[in-house]
């Protein structure tokens, strides 16, 4: 795939070449109602209906993961219920707060069906378990199944998730990416605010951190906007003059909008929020009045080369006719289908289709949603939220609990002057634990050192918080820290660590987009996680030369100063329209030896 990405680089958009390859089948799977609109699906079950010999299956279950089938909970007894409750936590637990319950299935994944006096008795026994673990339930839909039998049978499909204790929320974060004036901010300004726009841009005012932004209407910088969700599946925004503070205190999920820019000139910006904020979801949005215009392309390309899954959002329908919204929906199908992406699109229309698409689109990274809305009439808008609130954690309570077990790897991503509280840096928790008085050494410094530190306080999602965990975003205070030692692309890392640091590296590469041959000598802005430098290519590998599509290993030399990579990190590196990606596969490690000291560099070594 990583070839033929260079294909959305280089502008050159070939027709509709074969399918997409895959059904629509993951994890979440087959669910009924799939993802052709309900009365399809109804049918669909009453025609198998029939035929004993035939009838609807969903995959069968698997041990772990959140989704659990149950065929019915009517009257267990005490011991059975504590079972029960238990087996809930487990799922609760691997969903990181969330749950997803099947009532009227079997463990092989056969639709068997309940009556709706047995579905109400096995709804309320579920709720008891919700009860006490501490959830809430919500029916996410119904669904008819009467294959060999008269009377009416139903399955049930259930979200549990659990009330937010100690601001342990599940967060995700989605990048919002697209093509200048196709209505990202005004969206997000919309879904955050609880207020629809009014034709010229007033959603978006609270969203610019800068004076021209507003005067010109572009985003310029990265900006974040949170969208919460309380146990019940409900919006938990800005509207009712709420606060940050009271959104996260309210909410079990929290969506962080990463709002980038869509101009070209600002492409540096986007890559930057890409690679360093690790967002779990993109949302590319695209304008239904201009299509797939400017940056769409690249920014769709820059997605996939990073392996970000996207959905896509079609903004504006409001002022196009029909035929316009389903001229850019096939524009985009027929790209999202060619070998290059390899995509199956899902046009969502019904709240059915957004369950679905929420449960497929986290399975299986071929499943790419398309939702067509107004921020200003609100169409559909709230299918769009129906899949933001179902949407599943990418990552598992173990990989979770993996990372926490590591050694303490902070990014800073942003750096700020507060008055009365002093130098505050903004960024993610790679691995490891941070807390509060913690002491960690921050660098690599211009002469390759690390300098030691204090956490005075944490702030989450614009609130107080003692503890981070790893995969959270936070702004981390220094207190008296002199700002002027710090710069975007440091790590603050536990002393124990003895971190690496490099010059020179080497990654195999793929050369997406270039416009003549690629040779030992050119200079490049490379950008690894959140890292960003301009480095020379000191050699290729076996080659002389590249070419576009090419793949090659190189070794690259940092010119300013050295920086703090991992082998397997993920490089995205460009200059110009030249644009390439690949992974670090060996570092040439700084000794102190080489900066006129004897010694490798050790916690020992570490300046103050």
């Amino acid at each position: 795939m990583d070839s033929r990405v260079s294909e959305l680089f280089g502008g050159c958009c070939r027709p509709a070449g074969g399918g997409a390859g895959g059904a629509l089948r993951g994890r979440g799977g087959a669910v009924p109602g799939g993802g052709g609109g309900s009365k399809a699906k109804k049918k669909n079950g009453r025609s198998r209906g029939g035929k004993a010999n035939n009838p609807p299956y969903l995959p069968p279950e698997a041990e772990d993961g959140n989704i659990e089938y149950k065929l019915k909970l009517v009257n267990p007894s005490q011991y059975r219920f504590e079972h029960l409750v238990t087996q809930m936590k487990w799922r609760l637990q691997e969903g990181r707060g969330e749950a997803v319950y099947q009532i009227g299935v079997e463990d092989n994944g056969l639709l068997v069906g309940l009556s709706e006096e047995e579905m109400r008795a096995s709804l309320k026994t579920l709720r008891r378990m919700a009860e006490k673990v501490g959830a809430d339930i919500t029916v996410l839909r119904e669904r008819e199944v009467d294959y060999d039998s008269d009377v009416p049978r139903k399955i049930t499909e259930v979200l549990v998730r659990k009330v937010p204790d100690n601001q342990q929320f599940l967060d995700l974060r989605v990048a919002v990416l697209g093509n200048v004036d196709s209505g990202k901010s005004t969206l997000l300004g919309v879904l955050t605010q609880g207020e629809l726009d009014n034709g010229r841009g007033r959603a978006r005012l609270n969203l610019f951190r800068h004076l021209h932004e507003i005067q010109s209407g572009r985003t310029s910088s990265i900006s974040f906007e949170i969208l919460g969700f309380n146990s019940k599946g409900e919006v938990v925004n800005y509207s009712d003059s709420r606060t940050a503070e009271e959104i996260c205190e309210s909410s079990s999920k929290m969506i962080t909008f990463i709002d980038l820019a869509g101009h070209h000139k600002y492409l540096k910006t986007t890559i930057f929020g890409l690679t360093s904020y690790c967002p779990d979801f993109a949302m590319l949005v695209v304008s239904a009045n201009t299509g797939i215009a400017g940056t769409t392309r690249e920014h769709l390309g820059l997605a996939m080369a990073l392996k970000v899954p996207f959905f896509i959002v079609i903004s504006k329908v409001d002022l196009c006719s029909k035929a316009t919204v389903e001229r850019t929906v096939k524009q985009l199908e027929r790209i999202l289908k060619q070998p290059g992406c390899n995509k199956l699109p899902l046009l969502v229309n019904s709240d059915d289709d957004a369950v679905t698409a929420a449960q497929q689109f986290a399975q299986s990274p071929n499943i790419t949603p398309i939702f067509t809305l107004s921020s200003v009439s609100g169409e559909n808008l709230d299918l769009l939220k129906v899949f933001l609130n179902i949407l599943p954690p990418l990552t598992n309570s173990k990989e979770q609990e993996e990372l926490m077990q590591q050694l303490t790897e902070f990014q800073v991503d942003e750096i700020y002057t507060v008055p009365e509280v002093g130098t505050v840096v903004g960024g993610t928790l790679s691995s490891g634990i941070c807390r509060e008085g913690e002491n960690l050494v921050v660098g690599p410094t211009d002469d390759g050192k690390f300098l030691r530190l204090k956490v005075c306080s944490i702030q989450r999602n614009r609130s107080a918080c003692r503890v981070l965990r790893a995969g959270q975003a936070a702004t981390l205070a220094l207190g008296p820290f002199d700002r002027s030692l710090l710069r975007k692309g440091m790590v603050m890392v536990s002393p124990e660590m003895n971190p690496t640091i490099c010059s020179v590296f080497e990654a195999e590469i793929v050369l997406l987009f270039h416009a003549t041959t690629f040779r030992k000598g050119f200079q490049v802005t490379v950008h690894v996680g959140n890292v960003r430098q301009t480095a020379i290519v000191e050699k290729i590998h076996g080659k002389d030369k590249l070419r576009t599509g090419e793949k090659a290993v190189v070794r690259f030399r940092f010119i300013k100063h050295p920086e703090y990579l991992k082998i397997g990190a993920k490089l995205l590196f460009r200059e110009g329209v030249t644009k390439g990606i690949g992974h670090v596969t060996d570092l040439q490690a700084i000794t102190t030896k080489e900066n006129g000291l004897e010694e490798s560099l050790g916690p020992g070594q570490l300046s103050f």
